[in-house]
Parts: structure tokens; sequence; C-alpha cells
């Protein structure tokens, strides 16, 4: 099986063209094995790029535990970049099939290469039973969380994925002595609040125009960037008042630029993508 690494700002992941060649069998199983560190190729999981009967190609995103999500918005723009890198469609703006709908996303390319893209994300999903989460509003904005005897105030929203924004002190951006994200990420992941897990999000912020955030995705634990995860804390800041429709998220892989349009109520990411390498993977 042919596998291309890519990465946006540093959260990676394999992928697969099932176009031109035969889909892997047991998906979960290949996620868990090709995206281990050690003993596959390694990554925080693995995206399959299929044909689409609605879009110029559909997309399905697999976390490192196997675990099958619906929307990934760093993973979404390298699947751009290869589907307009590998000629399977070659235009300034692709439609791209996931579970959350057919995303349109508008491509920069340079030297005949896809180098950054922005992608309209969709309006955020703010009714708390569809995020989902029993955490009470719609949304939910800085309600109180107690999580390892600690007091949160947590503002929720979906992209099509559940995400738990938290607005916190420097602790949280300090990993020498005590990583405060891999120790509260977990728990907030899979609280009984949260049905169906969540992307937890840890945010500083600078100016109502800037934030720097950490990440623990569901299934995959602490990545270097989480796009939908940065478009939740555009919508949350405006939500609550911390920030404006357009801010710079800073995140440790990298800058993501987004803005919550109050002409349409989509939300808009720009961000580069990476092609890494590509092999074979012996079985799938």
């Amino acid at each position: 099986m042919r596998f291309t690494k890519m990465h946006g700002l540093g959260n990676d992941y394999v992928y697969v063209d099932c176009i031109r060649q035969r889909p892997p069998a047991d998906p979960a199983a290949l996620a868990r094995r090709i995206s281990d560190r050690h003993f596959g190729v390694g990554s925080d999981g693995l995206i399959l790029i299929g044909p689409s009967e609605r879009a110029d190609a559909r997309m399905r995103m697999f976390n490192a535990d196997g675990s099958e999500s619906e929307m990934c918005g760093n993973g979404i723009r390298c699947v751009a970049k290869f589907v307009y890198d590998h000629g399977i469609a070659t235009k300034p703006r692709l439609t791209i099939e996931t579970g959350r709908g057919v995303l349109t996303l508008d491509v920069e390319v340079q030297d005949g290469k896809v180098s950054r893209v922005r992608v309209n994300m969709g309006e955020p999903i703010l009714e708390a039973a569809k995020i989902p989460t029993t955490l009470p509003g719609d949304p939910p904005r800085n309600a109180l969380l107690v999580v390892g005897g600690r007091e949160f105030a947590v503002t929720c929203v979906s992209m099509g994925n559940p995400h738990a924004v938290l607005y916190v002190g420097d602790e949280f951006f300090r990993t020498d002595d005590r990583d405060w994200v891999a120790e509260f990420g977990p728990k907030i992941e899979h609280h009984e609040a949260f049905p169906r897990r969540v992307n937890v999000h840890f945010v500083k912020v600078h100016s109502p125009t800037e934030v720097t955030l950490r990440t623990w995705e569901r299934g995959s634990g602490m990545t270097l960037a989480c796009g939908t995860g940065a478009c939740a804390v555009c919508v949350a800041g405006v939500l609550t008042g911390r920030t404006q429709r357009k801010i710079l998220a800073h995140l440790p892989g990298g800058d993501l630029e987004l803005e919550w349009s109050a002409a349409d109520n989509c939300v808009y990411k720009t961000g580069p993508a990476t092609e890494v390498f590509t092999g074979e993977w012996p079985a799938a």
C-alpha cells in the first residue's frame, strides 16, 4: 500500500490515496499500527482520500487509537494539497466531502505546488445537545467543570467535532517540571459531561486579536496543532468577549489565521500544508 506522510503545523497524518488503489480492509486497525511512532510510520492518525459523488474527493480520518473522527482541520488542508499536487483535481478552489459535509478550500500555489490553504470550515454548532455536552447553555459559556480537584470555566463549540475551550494561566504553557496539559487533558477528554469525549484546548489571550493555545486531542493525545480546535477557540473568544472575530492563533507547530465571519456565520482558517515523504506499507 502506497502512503504519503504529510503535516499541517506538525499535526501529522499518514495519507492513503484510495482513488487509485484499493482502500484498507480495516482502517481502524491500520490507523493504530501505522500511527505508532516506534513500530509504525508515526503519526497522529490515518486519513483516507477517496472518490466522492458530491465533491472533488472524500476524506475519512482515524485517530491514532483507531477511533474515527468527523473532521480534522489541519488534515483537510493536506488533503487539498494532495488532491492538487497529485493531479486528482488541479483547481484554485476545491471541495472535499467530510463527516460534517462538503467543505470549500482555496489553495495558494507556489512553483506548481500548494503551500497554504484557506478553508471554509462552515458554521459552528452551538447547541449543547449537538456538540454534544451535558454542560448547561446553548452553547455552554464559562460553564463550571471540576476535574482533578480543580475548577475550570469551559466554553464548548462543535466544528463537526466537539471542543472544550479553557482560558488558563501560564502554568499550562510550561513543560519543564509538571505538564498541566498532559495531566488535565485526558481527564477532561473522558469526563462524563462529554458523551462522545472531547478535544481540549488550553488558551492564553495576548490581545483581542492574538492567542496561544495547547491542545489535548481526542483519541491522539497532545498534538502540535488542531485546526478545528483553533476554529473553536476563535468562536469561543467571541462568545465570551475575550477576542475579536479575526485572530492569529499561535500553536506549538506554528500559526493559523482564523476568522468567524459575521457575514455568513462561517469560520475561515488559513495555514500551511506540507508533504514530508512517501513510502510503501507492507500490509493494509
